[in-house]
C-alpha cells in the first residue's frame, strides 16, 4: 500500500471512530503490512507511530509490546473520546498558551520506541489456546490431553482467572508410585503454579522459566493468556540468534574471498564517502556494502579467481546485504522461513565457492 493510500484508509477509520462506528480488530502483521513491512524494527515502529498520530489514532494494546500475530484494536486516544467543553466567546481557557507564545513553542524530534523492553508479551503466540484442566478431572484425562498435545504439564483451572496448581509428568510419577492409595484423580497430584505478568521483561524471568520448566502468563485483567515453557525459549532465542550467526559467516566467508588480493589503496577507495574518516587498514575493516561495491568492478572480480557469474553473486550479495541491515535493527519479530533460508543457501553456496578458489600467492603483484 502506498503512503497516499495509507494516510487516506487511515483517516477514513479515524472518522469512522468518531461517527461511533468501531472497527473489527487487526493483527499486528496486517497492521505494519501497511507500511509493506515483514516485521517491526525501530524504523518501521517510527513510521507506523507517525502515520497514526497523524491520523489521530492509537492501538489497543499497544503494537509494539504484542505478538505480530496478536490482534490490536484501532481506536481514538482518550483525549479524543471525550466531549469538549464549549468556551464563551473571547473566552481563552485556562493555562491555554497565548498565540503568540504558540509560535515560540519548540518542537524536538522523536522517533524512538514506547517499548524498549523485550516484554513477555511479545512470546505469546493469540492463535493457540490455552491447555487446561480441572482439579476433579482424572489423572486418565490428564495424561491423555498431555499425550495428545505432546506437554509436559497443564495448569489445573476452574475459570480463566482461578488457578488451582500444575499437574504434570513430574508430579503423576512419585504420586502413582508413593501414594497409598493409588490416586485417580489431577488435585491428587498437583503443585504450585509458577506465574509470571505479560508485562514482564522476558530477561528477568528466564531463570524462573528454567528452573521450573514453565510459566504461566497472566495480563493486566488477571486473566491467565498462556503458558511458556523452556522449549519456547529456546525456539525464540534459535530464532533470533540464528540470523545473526549465519550473517557472520558470510561476512567471514567474503572476507576470506577478498583477503590477500588488494592493496589498502584499493580497499580504501570503496570506503563509504558518507564516514571518509574511518581507518581501513584490512578486509575486516570493511562493510558488507562495501564488499559488494569491490568485487562490482570486473577487474576486481576477475582477481578472486572464481568461476562463477560477476552479476549473479552481486545481485544476491546485495540481498544479503539488505537482510544484514534488517536483522541488525531486529525488533523481536523473526525473519521469515523463506529469508532463513536465503541465509543458509548462500552460506552452503559460498563454501562451495572456497573449495574451488585458487589460493593467493603471498606478496604476489597486482595492478595499482
Amino acid at each position: 500500500m502506498d503512503a497516499e493510500a495509507r494516510n487516506r484508509h487511515l483517516n477514513d477509520i479515524a472518522q469512522s471512530l468518531r461517527d461511533g462506528r468501531p472497527m473489527e480488530p487487526i493483527s499486528v502483521r496486517e497492521l505494519i503490512g501497511w507500511f509493506n513491512a515483514l516485521r517491526r524494527g525501530a524504523n518501521v515502529n517510527w513510521l507506523v507511530r507517525r502515520a497514526l498520530e497523524h491520523a489521530g489514532l492509537i492501538t489497543e494494546p499497544d503494537f509494539e509490546g504484542s505478538h505480530i500475530d496478536g490482534r490490536v484494536q484501532l481506536a481514538l486516544p482518550n483525549a479524543l473520546q471525550e466531549p469538549q467543553v464549549d468556551e464563551e466567546p473571547g473566552q481563552q481557557a485556562v493555562n491555554q498558551p497565548a498565540a503568540q507564545d504558540l509560535q515560540a513553542v519548540v518542537e524536538f524530534v522523536g522517533g524512538a520506541g514506547v517499548e524498549p523492553a523485550y516484554r513477555v508479551s511479545r512470546l505469546l503466540d493469540p492463535r493457540l489456546q490455552l491447555v487446561t484442566i480441572g482439579p476433579d478431572a482424572t489423572l486418565e484425562e490428564a495424561a491423555t490431553l498431555m499425550l495428545r498435545h505432546d506437554y509436559s504439564q497443564l495448569p489445573v483451572m476452574t475459570n480463566e482467572r482461578d488457578v488451582r496448581g500444575v499437574v504434570s509428568w513430574e508430579s503423576i510419577g512419585p504420586a502413582m508410585t508413593l501414594s497409598q492409595p493409588t490416586p485417580r484423580f489431577v488435585r491428587e497430584c498437583m503443585r504450585p503454579q509458577v506465574e509470571v505478568k505479560t508485562t514482564d521483561s522476558i530477561f528477568q524471568v528466564i531463570n524462573r522459566i528454567i528452573e521450573s520448566s514453565y510459566v504461566l502468563v497472566r495480563d493486566e485483567r488477571r486473566v491467565v493468556v498462556g503458558i511458556l515453557t523452556t522449549t519456547d525459549l529456546s525456539q525464540q532465542f534459535q530464532d533470533l540468534a540464528e540470523p545473526f550467526l549465519l550473517i557472520g559467516e558470510i561476512e567471514n566467508h567474503i572476507r576470506a574471498l577478498i583477503d590477500g588480493r588488494f592493496t589498502q589503496r584499493e580497499l580504501e577507495a570503496v570506503r563509504n564517502e558518507n564516514d571518509p574518516e574511518r581507518a581501513i587498514e584490512s578486509v575486516a575493516d570493511l562493510t558488507l556494502g562495501e564488499h559488494v561495491r569491490l568485487i562490482q568492478n570486473h577487474d576486481n572480480w576477475a582477481r578472486l579467481g572464481l568461476r562463477a557469474d560477476r552479476g549473479v553473486f552481486v545481485k544476491e550479495l546485495d540481498v544479503i546485504r539488505q537482510l544484514r541491515n534488517d536483522v541488525m535493527h531486529f525488533d523481536s519479530d523473526r525473519i521469515t522461513d523463506v529469508e532463513r533460508g536465503l541465509l543458509r543457501n548462500f552460506v552452503q553456496f559460498l563454501h562451495q565457492l572456497k573449495a574451488y578458489q585458487p589460493v593467493a600467492a603471498a606478496g604476489a603483484a597486482v595492478p595499482v
